[in-house]
Parts: structure tokens; C-alpha cells; sequence
């Protein structure tokens, strides 16, 4: 069985000392949840100390983004070989980075490719606009993402990485995707193209996330779902009893 994971992506919030704080908060109670994996996702800056707070914890630490080059001229960017001090995770291809930086399929390529080079796990995004879904390209577009985005990974690592589907229209808008049609877009969308990429057997060992929107409140009814195995918690990530209740609501037998 695949062991669901709760990603918390802070986003640009939180202070180094805002970030301590919020650690303080949550990592006692995140701690005692066992069958699932956690993730905390803080801004760069806050990286090295929550990693001291987190030493020993069970709870991991990702990155929201990063470099494909181990190190060189470019201004502003952090590495992988960076990350590798720190981190276990690093996620890859948000939506924000797609639509505010740029960032195409075959940029998210280098990256995740960067990623298994420096044996850290990749949490890649995938997922449609509002104008696509309206126009039922959903299924073109995610397979799309998957076929560009994880080609040429061995495949020995291919389990490890970890895709997020994220409907761009539900993330952080409060119009999260009905449990129903995210489980129908990861089983039948997400998955099929990953076996394209590796085989059935690979593919059902990867996890696949749904994020947009998600809340303490829904949490239970996305993860009782077939090919739901956990979720990218964005904004509501920062509230620690809510992200508590959603990891609660992810946890296995």
C-alpha cells in the first residue's frame, strides 16, 4: 500500500522568527500521527533553522523550489547541492512558478532530473487552468505536464518521486475540486501517463497528491478516495490546527 503523505507549502510567508514560532506549535502534535509522512515546505530563508527544530522529529523538510544546476553564475537561485544539506523534499512545477516565472514542462524536466541526481524526493505539480477545464482539456494538459515533466528519469527512481495535482482554479480560490473528479483526474489521468512513462507496476507505486483548496473540513472525503495518497496543503498550512486535522485525516492503518 502507498504511504500517504501531507505536504505543508508555506509560500513567501512567515518570518524566520514567525517560522520557528509555527514549528513550536505544530511539530508536537504533527509528531504523534503515525501512518503518514510529513512535510514542511518553509521559505528558503527559514530552511536551517527548522531544520535544527525538526532534527529527529520524523517530520521532513522541503524546498519550494529550486535551481537544475549544482552551482555557477546565476544570480538569486539556489541548488540542489544547496538543498541537500537540509532538505529531503523539494517541490517542483507549482502553478505559480508555471504562471508568474515562466517556467515550462522541460524546465521542471531539469529540475526533477537535478533532483534524482542529488537523491532528494521530488513533489511535482501538475494540473489545468480554469480556461482549460472549461474548455475539457484537463486530461491533455496533465498528461501533457507528466509525459514533458518526468521523461528520462531512471527508473529504479521513478517510485520516488511524488506528483501533486493541482487544478490551477482551485488553489487557494475556495473552489476546491468535488473528491469525486480529482480521484477520477489522478486514476485516470495521472496514472495512465505515468504508466506510459514507466509501466503499470512503477506507476502504482507513485503517490499522487490533490491540492487546492484542501481544509480540515473536506480532507476526510478526498482521502477516502481510491488514488487520492495524501495532499499539498497551501495557505491552510500555516494554521496549525487545521494542518494537524488534514494530516490526521491522511493517516493509515
Amino acid at each position: 500500500m502507498r504511504i500517504s503523505l501531507v505536504a505543508g507549502n508555506w509560500k513567501m510567508n512567515k518570518t524566520i522568527a514567525e517560522a520557528r514560532e509555527l514549528v513550536f506549535k505544530m511539530s508536537s502534535p504533527l509528531r504523534e500521527i503515525q501512518g503518514v509522512e510529513k512535510v514542511l515546505c518553509p521559505p528558503f530563508m527559514s530552511l536551517l533553522p527548522v531544520s535544527a527544530l525538526l532534527e529527529g522529529s520524523g517530520i521532513g523538510l522541503g524546498a519550494q523550489n529550486m535551481h537544475w544546476e549544482e552551482k555557477g553564475a546565476f544570480t538569486g537561485e539556489v541548488s540542489p547541492l544547496m538543498l541537500k544539506e537540509f532538505c529531503q523534499y523539494v517541490i517542483l512545477g507549482h502553478s505559480e512558478r508555471r504562471t508568474y516565472f515562466g517556467e515550462t514542462d522541460e524546465i521542471v524536466n531539469r529540475k526533477l532530473r537535478a533532483a534524482q541526481a542529488f537523491d532528494l524526493t521530488p513533489i511535482v505539480c501538475v494540473g489545468e487552468t480554469l480556461e482549460q477545464y472549461e474548455a475539457k482539456q484537463t486530461s491533455e494538459v496533465v498528461a501533457r505536464q507528466i509525459s514533458l515533466g518526468l521523461k528520462d528519469v531512471d527508473p529504479a527512481f521513478a517510485p520516488r518521486i511524488v506528483v501533486a495535482y493541482e487544478p490551477v482554479w482551485a488553489i487557494g480560490t475556495g473552489k476546491a475540486s468535488s473528491a469525486e473528479n480529482a480521484n477520477r483526474v489522478h486514476a485516470q489521468v495521472v496514472r495512465p501517463a505515468l504508466s506510459e512513462l514507466y509501466g503499470n507496476e512503477t506507476a502504482q507505486a507513485i503517490r499522487i497528491l490533490y491540492g487546492g483548496s484542501v481544509t480540515a473540513s473536506n480532507a476526510a472525503e478526498y482521502f477516502g478516495q481510491t488514488d487520492i495518497d495524501g495532499a499539498l496543503v497551501g495557505g491552510t498550512s500555516l494554521k496549525t490546527e487545521d494542518f494537524v486535522a488534514i494530516t490526521k485525516a491522511a493517516a493509515r492503518p
